[in-house]
């Protein structure tokens, strides 16, 4: 673990529990938690990365936990599309140093700018569980769904929790607050599939990750118990406020 000034680690453990609350009610809080690693001194990218996967399962996996007791969340989803998703993110780790993000970068703005586009333009949208398909068409589906976006995890990561829970509400059908739900077994996944990779390399810095973690895991389990409470409305507001800031960082990284 490399010498950390006690301002610096307040705010990495600042930015650690607001990825955490972030993260539990829609996904998203990488674009807090990993810039905060990446900027810290004597960090690398790559240790960033790695230390942000740590973190970040520490608290999708208490969150996980409180949404399965909480809204029982259908495994018949989750269960494919998180095995997909723990392979796909895997392979996304082990392309990360031969893939630069620019040329990624532009693609997920467009997507996200449609995206944030069709939520707002039809409020009804994720209201209420409407499956599109049944039996081992949705699971393919799903399992699908994990492949492509645990590689995405694996290979740049910010926004993959939000990805999962518009996949989950825009493709298979379901309302916001379940997608959420199955969205954190699958993130927790692709997590742990990156962490395979990240690990034997040495890139994880676990001192600094497990402090990080552990405020991550108390903002994902407040985050969840808030979530479960206020419903899916409250997780679409939210879902509008992370989506634009992802697109205002993305585009901002672009430009500057």
């Amino acid at each position: 673990m490399p010498e950390v000034e006690l301002t610096t680690l307040l705010l990495l453990i600042l930015a650690g529990f607001a990825a955490g609350w972030i993260d539990a009610v829609v996904g998203g809080g990488g674009l807090i938690q990993l810039p905060a690693l990446v900027l810290t001194p004597g960090v690398s990218t790559v240790e960033a990365l790695a230390t942000n996967k740590l973190a970040s399962i520490m608290g999708t996996s208490v969150s996980s936990v409180t949404f399965y007791r909480r809204v029982h969340p259908d495994l018949t989803t989750a269960a494919p599309a998180a095995l997909a998703a723990l392979a796909g993110a895997f392979g996304g780790a082990s392309l990360a140093p031969l893939i630069p993000a620019e040329v990624l970068q532009p693609v997920i703005v467009v997507a996200l700018v449609l995206v944030l586009v069709l939520v707002v333009a039809r409020p009804q949208l994720g209201a209420t569980t409407q499956l599109r398909w049944e039996g081992n068409r949705h699971r393919w589906v799903a399992a699908g769904i994990g492949l492509v976006i645990g590689a995405y995890d694996g290979l740049l990561g910010p926004g993959t929790g939000t990805f999962l829970v518009l996949a989950l509400v825009g493709v298979l059908g379901y309302a916001f607050l379940p997608a959420s739900a199955i969205a954190k077994i699958i993130n927790f996944a692709t997590n742990l599939g990156a962490l395979l990779f990240f690990i034997p390399h040495g890139s994880v810095l676990w001192g600094l990750g497990l402090i990080v973690g552990t405020a991550n895991l108390l903002g994902g389990y407040l985050g969840a118990r808030m979530a479960v409470a206020r419903g899916s409305g409250f997780v679409r507001i939210i879902l509008v406020v992370v989506v634009s800031a992802l697109i205002v960082r993305m585009v901002w990284g672009l430009v500057s």
